[in-house]
């Protein structure tokens, strides 16, 4: 067996120490960045699996394909085959496929970069960046489209745009890109960008059978869309295409994500910044010194970035499927530097990266640019006591509706639940006999009832209310 080389040691211990901090994070925080990472991805999922749960507007209107849920299904399915019939124990299992999926984008930075003329030494580095990226290591664990995808992505371009790749290897990295689009709509922006390069360095027959793969998934998504949202309201042509015809029409002829919030178009470069604020400078350098090497690569990151730097309603998480991209590139554009320049900026980098990761649990929203309201409360394990005590209350065999003091976006659902069980907020109107727990702040007081536990300012209670009277009004649909 052969011995790594120097590069390939700093490559592997590097993913081994990536893939260490996200399972740490991924077993210590039950905090969630945005409603979307329960409601468009691990509830769809329990509900696939397991028959309940609450159902976003996404998946009424058909917003949304179910390529994810889908995919976070397949896992919880695999955890109850194992006996994992338990929140902890699926949506362990889970976020362990998403630690995965993250440390096979650092394997993929150095193929990317090694692939645009890279060498060893600048592409294992960048990829230990991206495995010590504070941002990087907050987001890997959570079941978002945005994770989902990046990792296709930066496999699918490595194996279709290397210049002396097999025609077995192209046809497997366009059909990852086409997989990528199919997890999340955005990333067409890299198929177009890709068969751009490929036109431009006149490799026409390459093009063209990357071309017929990509319109092989394009009908995958199309016909995905129409096993599911035939019947949904609006669609056209039986159902085909409908979430993406709904997507865009929501978000760019109607602009309703805006109601979330707008951003200035300099939003991604300052909150690049402010998450990881060495690494921003390095990998600025990097990409600036790739431009002449590897234009095309440079683009592919640039464009991606720029197409959502247009868009009102920005966050962090959207450009995530590009960020290996910007770590790929840098790469490129350190290898041009001299060997004692490159030795020292590769020691910053690595120093940046330390630096990254030693930081990751000061994050604020603030500086993943999300809740200006709440900018300096620290971005983790927020709402986990909430899911906490969803779980245990979950493991009560006789819980029949659960009140809690939150709004239903913000906690786990009945993926956390796990209970074919109501949900309550304020504002809804519970019958009597609906709901005998609850989860509230400390020091809230109800007669009669029982603190069974408490985490952080929050605690579960048991109500004395008799026998259970189920609510025949009740609607699983998310407020």
């Amino acid at each position: 067996m052969r011995r790594p080389t120097f590069p390939e040691a700093v490559l592997l211990f590097g993913l081994a120490i990536g893939a260490a901090l996200r399972l740490y994070v991924a077993f210590t925080d039950d905090g969630i960045f945005w409603p979307d990472e329960v409601f468009q991805s691990l509830e769809p999922a329990h509900r696939l699996v397991f028959g309940y749960g609450m159902v976003a507007w996404e998946f009424i209107e058909g917003a949304r394909n179910y390529a994810l849920p889908g995919f976070i299904a397949f896992w919880f399915k695999l955890a109850q085959v194992f006996g994992l019939d338990f929140p902890a124990g699926y949506i362990g299992v889970q976020r362990v496929a998403f630690v995965a999926l993250a440390v096979g984008s650092g394997y993929g930075v150095w193929r990317l970069a090694r692939a645009f003329g890279a060498e060893e030494l600048p592409a294992a580095v960048a990829a230990v960046a991206l495995m010590l990226c504070a941002p990087a290591i907050y987001f890997s664990h959570r079941g978002m489209a945005e994770n989902a995808s990046a990792l296709p992505v930066v496999l699918g371009l490595w194996l279709l745009l290397e210049k002396d790749a097999s025609r077995r290897n192209r046809i497997i990295g366009a059909s990852l890109l086409g997989l990528a689009v199919l997890l999340r709509l955005q990333c067409g922006l890299f198929c177009a960008v890709a068969l751009g390069i490929l036109l431009a360095r006149k490799q026409w027959r390459v093009a063209g059978e990357a071309f017929g793969v990509l319109l092989v998934w394009a009908l995958a998504y199309g016909a995905l869309d129409a096993f599911t949202w035939a019947d949904a309201p609006g669609a056209k042509y039986g159902g085909w295409f409908h979430s993406a015809l709904k997507y865009l029409q929501f978000n760019l002829i109607e602009g309703k994500a805006s109601q979330w919030g707008t951003s200035p178009p300099m939003f991604y470069a300052r909150t690049i910044f402010s998450s990881m604020p060495g690494l921003a400078i390095v990998l600025a350098v990097g990409l600036l010194l790739a431009v002449r090497r590897a234009p095309g690569l440079v683009v592919l990151a640039v464009v991606f970035i720029a197409a959502h730097s247009a868009i009102p309603h920005k966050e962090l998480r959207f450009i995530l499927p590009g960020l290996p991209l910007l770590f790929a590139a840098a790469a490129v554009g350190f290898s041009q530097l001299g060997t004692q320049r490159r030795q020292v900026v590769l020691v910053g980098v690595l120093l940046a990266s330390v630096a990254s990761a030693a930081r990751m649990k000061a994050l604020t929203f603030g500086d993943l640019g999300a809740y200006p309201e709440r900018k300096h409360v620290s971005a983790w394990d927020d709402y986990g006591p909430v899911f906490r005590l969803m779980k245990a209350a979950g493991a009560q065999p006789d819980v029949c509706g659960l009140f809690l003091e939150a709004h239903l976006a913000w906690t786990g659902g009945s993926a956390y639940l796990h209970r074919n069980a109501p949900l309550y907020m304020p504002g809804m109107q519970v019958p009597p006999g609906a709901v005998n727990y609850l989860i509230a702040r400390v020091g809230a007081q109800q007669p009669g009832a029982e603190v069974l536990a408490t985490d952080g300012p929050m605690q579960l209670m048991k109500l004395q209310t008799g026998p259970c009277v189920p609510d025949p009004n009740y609607r699983w649909v998310l407020p």
